[in-house]
């Protein structure tokens, strides 16, 4: 069943710049996608038009049965409960430790303090970081910071989770165990849309593969049968 549905969109920014040309790409349920390319070539782009941090100039959206192209700028909330988003630069806040870095993505919704907890220690478990809950940021490893974040973005269980190079300021071992985190994730039924410029990384994890050139869908590579020697 399709999650996400994208078709003929069209993103060309103020200044002239056109991102996008003409995608239409269809994303199922429970996905493991990587979107790859070289840089400009549309990939952050896409993705911020997925959780409606942009909007496309033309073409259709549709997240979860929601047109996102389409939503007021204050019905946007709606969209974003139902995605977690998971960055390179881990945006933790100092002052709060692992758990409250947590607890915070879900003290929005206003549930009880018993439902938080519950909702943060199977986050953390899940992460592997039960055991750090009281230590902050600075005390951790980029790894394990990047797993607090990983474990904020799913806090709400969104159905779908959206990486943008997650791995990137990680050294290889750290971003395998990051990858084996999402894959966890991701068999528990959450649908995981990552950008990335780590080609070992997706010839690892043999999935389903994106590949944009400027702007365009250059080629889409069903689940094991990206190579990066074939680009």
């Amino acid at each position: 069943m399709d999650l996400i549905r994208i078709k003929n969109v069209n993103k060309t920014y103020k200044t002239g710049v056109t991102a996008i040309y003409d995608l239409s790409l269809t994303i199922e349920k429970g996905e493991f996608i990587f979107i790859i390319g070289s840089t400009g070539c549309g990939k952050s782009t896409l993705i911020k038009m997925l959780y409606r941090e942009e909007k496309p100039t033309s073409g259709k959206i549709i997240v979860g049965g929601i047109d996102v192209a389409k939503l007021r700028n204050g019905k946007v909330y709606k969209i974003r409960r139902k995605i977690g988003v998971v960055f390179q630069d881990f945006k933790l806040l100092p002052r709060l430790n692992v758990y409250e870095n947590v607890a915070f993505a879900a003290e929005v919704l206003g549930l009880s303090k018993a439902e938080i907890h519950g909702k943060v220690v199977k986050a953390l478990e899940l992460v592997g970081l039960k055991a750090r809950a009281k230590n902050y940021p600075e005390q951790l490893s980029g790894g394990e910071q990047q797993r607090v974040a990983l474990a904020r973005a799913i806090i709400n269980e969104p159905k779908l989770l959206i990486c943008d190079e997650p791995t990137g300021n990680l050294d290889e071992v750290t971003s395998m165990e990051i990858m084996n985190v999402l894959e966890e994730i991701n068999k528990l039924g959450t649908t995981i849309i990552m950008v990335t410029h780590d080609t070992e990384i997706v010839d690892k994890m043999k999935k389903r593969v994106i590949l944009l050139d400027s702007g365009r869908l250059l080629k889409d590579y069903e689940k094991g049968t990206y190579k990066h020697e074939s680009i």
